[in-house]
């Protein structure tokens, strides 16, 4: 940990430093921890509904698809929002860099518990993913920003490089923790994920010193450090009193309910949110106009994300139980085609496209499309990854060829739309405030994947034609309604494209 925490060389340098493909040498540390903390989250997640949805007698938990879904967007969502007291802790008590830290030391941890074969062990590593994630995404992408001095050219860049990580450990999640989970024993690419996390983590230390002084920094006072206390003692306490009461039988809950609950109150944090922050005291003009841009990409991003993440749900029931898997069967390399092998299709097209897509966007320079026209074109292909599956969606014996089509069409409106939205937040973003800021992005992810997450779970109840058209639909609306905005969000963002 002292090696991630020592006083770092001077910023100038670090942020004129060219060593890393042109960019800082830190910009290489955060992409490689980001590399394998993503492939801990996605080589479990590609296990996750149909470890839920697996019959007891193959191992699994014997869910139905209903509660496996609800499970799932409860699961998914809570990821994205825990970003946002993630970045209060970072801002205000721990600062970026070791917010990082304890973040992928809990997902090791979560990762681990779920290799143990019971269903509290289930849940229990869930919940500490849940809070390691908050601590850890949010404030790996504000250090991203900060290795780069304001305005710089190579910033957008910088995030479509940091986003090739991402899915580098994306890819390779699936084929290795699908492999073991769905092939040998479920726990098994459980456990593979938390070792993903651990050479993450000895990566991070060791490479700390390239970071300069990005994410050292914390802005809390002693009253904001009292609250943090006091949250780290109640916290066990309530959660004791309401395993107690379920376990006496005085309070009566399911996986169904809770997720119906934090529906409503995910709703109510985004309401109360952002009356507070577009009431708050204390901004200039120009910041309140970024707030009201942030609101509307907020919108755009929860809608996209909702098509966008039913790939370890919708998607992967769909490869599971419609797609002619054996047609791809490559018994002298790897054994049968599995259908968690496809979550690995979108990471792969990411990688091979995310290079053409920094390239582009340096390359137009003036002419290059504004965020919110970035935004449109990311939910247009959203909906055309769905479209192409209507008419195919009612057989069971579907040729994965309109599958991988899909994820072609999502990872096209994936690199117009997300790093483009990391690197958009972070300059809307007033300096105070990055961290929460950044958390208000993963907060629309968290809106996206609850709704996607309850979408699955109509799997069985609802037809697939019509469940496809109806996000067929709502993509291309907002996009639509993005596209009439072009102007007045020019206005509100100002100098930020």
């Amino acid at each position: 940990m002292e090696t991630v925490l020592n006083s770092p060389p001077d910023d100038l340098k670090v942020q004129s430093d060219r060593s890393f493909f042109g960019h800082p040498r830190g910009l290489s540390t955060l992409f490689m921890t980001e590399l394998w903390e993503r492939f801990s989250y996605y080589g479990m997640r590609a296990l996750l509904i149909l470890f839920m949805t697996a019959s007891l007698a193959k191992g699994g938990l014997g869910f139905p698809v209903s509660r496996a879904g609800s499970v799932y967007g409860f699961y998914t969502a809570m990821v994205y929002l825990m970003g946002l007291p993630g970045g209060w802790i970072a801002d205000r008590i721990l600062g970026q860099r070791r917010a990082v830290l304890w973040g992928g030391v809990i997902i090791a941890a979560g990762h681990y518990t779920l290799a143990v074969p019971t269903l509290p062990a289930f849940y229990l590593g869930l919940a500490l993913i849940v809070v390691g994630t908050g601590l850890l995404k949010p404030n790996i992408s504000t250090m991203v920003g900060a290795l780069y001095p304001e305005h710089d050219a190579r910033r957008d860049a910088g995030f479509s490089i940091f986003y090739m990580g991402i899915n580098l450990g994306a890819m390779l999640a699936p084929l290795v923790c699908g492999y073991l989970g769905e092939n040998i024993n479920w726990h098994y690419g459980f456990g593979a994920a938390g070792v993903g996390m651990t050479l993450g983590l000895i990566q991070y230390v060791h490479g700390g010193k390239y970071l300069g002084t990005a994410g050292l920094e914390s802005r809390g006072s002693e009253a904001d450090r009292r609250i943090f206390r006091r949250a780290l003692i109640l916290s066990p306490i309530v959660i004791g009193l309401v395993v107690a009461g379920v376990r006496s039988g005085r309070v009566s809950v399911s996986a169904e309910s809770i997720s119906n609950m934090f529906g409503i109150a995910l709703i109510g944090i985004v309401v109360v949110f952002f009356v507070w922050l577009l009431s708050a005291k204390g901004y200039s003009a120009q910041e309140r106009r970024h707030f009201w841009a942030i609101l509307v990409l907020f919108i755009a991003s929860a809608l996209f994300w909702s098509a966008f993440d039913q790939a370890g749900s919708t998607l992967n029931l769909f490869a599971a139980r419609n797609t002619n898997l054996q047609s791809w069967d490559v018994q002298a390399l790897w054994g049968r085609f599995r259908a968690s092998y496809f979550q690995s299709f979108n990471s792969f097209f990411v990688i091979a496209l995310a290079p053409v897509f920094a390239w582009l966007w340096v390359r137009l320079r003036k002419r290059e499309p504004s965020s919110t026209a970035k935004f449109a074109c990311g939910l247009l292909f959203a909906a055309l990854g769905y479209a192409v599956l209507i008419p195919v969606s009612r057989g069971t014996d579907v040729s994965p060829w309109w599958l991988t089509l899909t994820y072609l069409l999502h990872t096209i409106g994936e690199l117009c739309l997300s790093p483009v939205g990391l690197s958009t937040m972070t300059k809307l973003s007033p300096a105070r405030m990055t961290g929460l800021i950044m958390g208000v992005w993963f907060l629309s992810i968290s809106v996206g994947d609850y709704i996607g997450g309850r979408l699955s779970g109509l799997y069985e109840s609802f037809p697939l034609p019509a469940l496809f058209g109806v996000v067929v639909v709502f993509c291309l609306l907002i996009g639509g309604v993005l596209v009439l905005l072009l102007r007045p969000m020019r206005k509100l963002m100002g100098d930020v494209n």
